[in-house]
């Protein structure tokens, strides 16, 4: 009977650490910690929205790879080692292949279409996928990004012939391979060195970190998002489904409320990045270039004769995936 009971409380959220009215959640990220990173922004506006909604929930932040590295975070989320991060989420391909879908060269395109990929069928599946194991995605956001290099802009598929480039995940690198690039993998909190090293001769990554990095101190020339966007990175801030689920309801609600209210700030700073982005470059002599269509077309193809063909057959359920994406208009 009184396991029965224990249950039946345990069913209305009132069990475990839910019955305590002060709960201090952990999130820890890779980006720099106020100085205007817009990842880090968003988790801060988190906290300051729970602290706001008065419901015994604080969010205690660790930017800057302070608590986690910037790839451990997706084990430290899932098992509930940190409550939330804000992660790009290809950086977990390895364990989830599918989740390369969310970097694939060309298949988003815009900050426009980006928002209407949020609710269709192919992210319907990828946050099924992460909350399988473990997650829960509070707030979307999906990152432009650009090329920059150290000894000439990469514009055509030519230019990158021999370069050493560092790819945010597997399908641009399989891409760049594709085009003669050799790749040097690491997360975009190492670009900086690599570059300064002579590891690198160029990289890929967003708008956001190639300002946050400071690597406009070491690139002669960045290739900016403009109107052919190869590159848009799935960037989201994912919580604990266990630490969500420890919180009583009234918690839950709040936390969704909060990942909310971060994510409309985020769409309303997403496009701002990319002129922030040209602008910080140029202030520090970095040539701007863009891609023109023929050379996105020209990348394009190479990327559907490897990263596409490769992921629609060695990843289950992978050229439903690119459809469903590709259906969305």
């Amino acid at each position: 009977m009184k396991r029965l009971l224990l249950s039946t409380i345990c069913g209305l959220a009132l069990c475990g650490t839910a019955l305590a009215q002060d709960v201090t959640l952990r999130a820890s990220h890779q980006w720099p910690g106020g100085k205007g990173d817009v990842r880090d922004e968003m988790v801060q506006l988190i906290g300051k929205e729970l602290e706001k909604a008065n419901v015994g929930v604080k969010l205690q932040v660790f930017p800057g790879e302070s608590l986690f590295k910037a790839k451990d975070q997706w084990g430290a989320v899932t098992k509930g080692q940190i409550d939330m991060t804000a992660f790009p989420l290809d950086y977990a391909s390895g364990r989830h292949p599918a989740f390369s879908a969310t970097l694939m060269p060309g298949l988003v395109g815009s900050h426009e279409r980006a928002q209407r990929l949020n609710d269709s069928d192919f992210m319907k599946a990828i946050k099924a996928e992460v909350e399988e194991a473990g997650a829960i995605v509070l707030s979307d956001a999906w990152l432009a990004g650009g090329f920059v290099s150290s000894t000439e802009c990469i514009t055509s598929p030519e230019t990158a012939k021999g370069q050493v480039l560092r790819a945010a995940g597997p399908a641009f690198e399989e891409m760049l391979v594709g085009a003669g690039s050799s790749i040097s993998s690491m997360p975009s909190s190492e670009i900086y060195t690599g570059m300064q090293q002579n590891v690198l001769t160029g990289a890929n990554t967003s708008s956001g970190s190639l300002i946050s990095y400071r690597i406009y101190e070491l690139a002669k020339c960045l290739t900016a998002p403009g109107e052919n966007a190869l590159w848009f990175m799935y960037e989201p801030i994912l919580m604990s489904k266990r630490s969500f689920d420890r919180l009583n309801e009234e918690q839950q609600k709040a936390v969704m409320a909060a990942g909310q209210a971060a994510e409309d700030y985020f769409a309303g700073e997403a496009e701002k990045l990319d002129s922030e982005l040209v602008d910080v470059y140029k202030e520090n002599g970095v040539e701007v270039t863009t891609m023109s269509k023929e050379n996105y077309d020209a990348w394009l193809k190479i990327a559907k004769e490897t990263s596409y063909k490769n992921f629609a057959e060695k990843v289950p359920n992978g050229q439903k995936l690119i459809d469903d994406a590709l259906a969305v208009e």
